[in-house]
């Protein structure tokens, strides 16, 4: 009982703080993306993301450096997800291809946090499935929890010992931008149309 209630005051905190996040004002001056902008992060878009380490399909440690090498929209989840995860992909895959026909290209990026289960052959499959250009990424669970924490995302096992478990986490999706890093993130509950519509502003100004 006491774990249910502890996991339940954890799960509280984490939305309280993405919502924190997501709506306090923000100071434009100097923003080359301010007209752009429909969210904002308390202290400023420099507080999401930053470099990583971590492993491709390949088995290949790769940097963010590596990785990020034109506009990328990254989420974070696990393969064993039994729908927000695939739901929320396949939006992003559909938002990619609406860019794509409008000659904006924009890599998808997924990055497992269940490191465990998510070996690179695993995340790379679920990454093609999910669109021929998405690149999968795992690690160590240092590396993955580093990874989490760069771009301020939630995650967290639940109890069991069954090898079905579940993982609680957060999800949103990042627009990154080689030169500028983190721009803009994606609340889940927007279809494909708005992602494109909103990252088509960043992709025409970056």
């Amino acid at each position: 009982m006491r774990i249910a209630v502890i996991s339940a005051l954890v799960a509280v905190c984490a939305l309280i703080g993405g919502i924190w996040y997501a709506t306090m004002p923000a100071d434009t001056a100097g923003d080359k993306y301010a007209q752009c902008r429909s969210t904002q992060v308390a202290g400023g878009v420099e507080q999401i993301g930053g470099p990583f380490t971590l492993v491709n399909s390949e088995g290949q440690t790769v940097t963010d450096q590596d990785v990020i090498t034109q506009p990328s929209l990254i989420y974070f989840g696990y393969t064993f997800c039994p729908d927000v995860c695939p739901l929320d992909n396949v939006r992003n895959a559909e938002a990619i291809d609406i860019l794509t026909e409008q000659g904006k290209s924009v890599t998808p990026i997924f990055i497992s946090v269940d490191p465990e289960r998510d070996t690179p052959e695993v995340v790379g499959d679920f990454a093609y499935n999910m669109h021929e250009d998405m690149i999968g990424l795992t690690g160590s669970e240092e590396q993955v929890r580093a990874a989490s924490q760069a771009y301020r995302t939630y995650y967290r096992r639940q109890p069991s010992d069954d090898e079905y478990y579940l993982v609680d986490h957060s999800t949103f999706s990042y627009l990154v931008m080689p030169e500028d890093g983190f721009v803009e993130f994606f609340r889940r509950d927007l279809s494909a149309e708005a992602v494109a519509e909103r990252a088509s502003c960043f992709l025409e100004v970056g």
